[in-house]
């Protein structure tokens, strides 16, 4: 792809807490907006059944981190972004966990950053209402996994606190499903 289209391309990011709702956006604009997700969830999660380790939370955290730190702090979302590149439509890449994911991103151009953030016993709700195979938690684990990936010193750890202040753009998901999706047009207005 030549370089004028490929800055013609927007891609956003998405970071969050646990269950705010990163997927929710990621289907409203796939749906809505006809933008192409790109998922680091399904790209670990393919690499962790390579290497047949069981698909868990503590699997995620520890594959990622092994990629970063054998590779670079934004090694997975680079993956994904040429990815997209090839694609040659917008896209998504979701869930954005690490501030070297962000700087490499931002250095490649028209990259826009949301992130999205609820109340913790409504995000708890959420995660326990999708039944995936790393959300099967209880509300004391639940939080303790969001706290071990809130902060981090190491650039190849998560640090969502980090993430989430450098968003562009932050969604309040504790209202109506409504409600988020005009969050979202506001945003994509002006961006145009």
């Amino acid at each position: 792809m030549d370089t004028t289209a490929r800055h013609n391309l927007r891609i956003i990011g998405i970071t969050g807490t646990l269950g705010a709702g990163k997927g929710t956006i990621v289907d409203y604009l796939v749906n809505e907006k006809a933008y192409l997700h790109f998922s680091v969830r399904s790209y670990l999660v393919d690499e962790i059944k390579r290497r047949g380790l069981p698909v868990n939370r503590d699997s995620m955290t520890s594959v990622a981190n092994d990629l970063r730190s054998r590779h670079s702090p934004g090694f997975i979302t680079d993956q994904l972004y040429e990815q997209a590149i090839l694609a040659g439509k917008d896209c998504i890449i979701e869930s954005i966990r690490t501030p070297g994911e962000i700087s490499s991103l931002r250095q490649k151009g028209n990259f826009i950053l949301l992130a999205v953030d609820a109340k913790a016993e409504l995000r708890y709700q959420r995660i326990r209402q999708r039944k995936s195979e790393t959300d099967a938690v209880d509300f004391e684990t639940f939080m303790a996994n969001e706290q071990r990936e809130m902060h981090a010193t190491d650039p190849n750890h998560q640090n969502l606190s980090a993430c989430i202040r450098q968003a562009d753009f932050v969604l309040y998901n504790d209202g109506s499903l409504e409600n988020l999706h005009q969050q979202i047009d506001l945003i994509l207005q002006t961006l145009n």
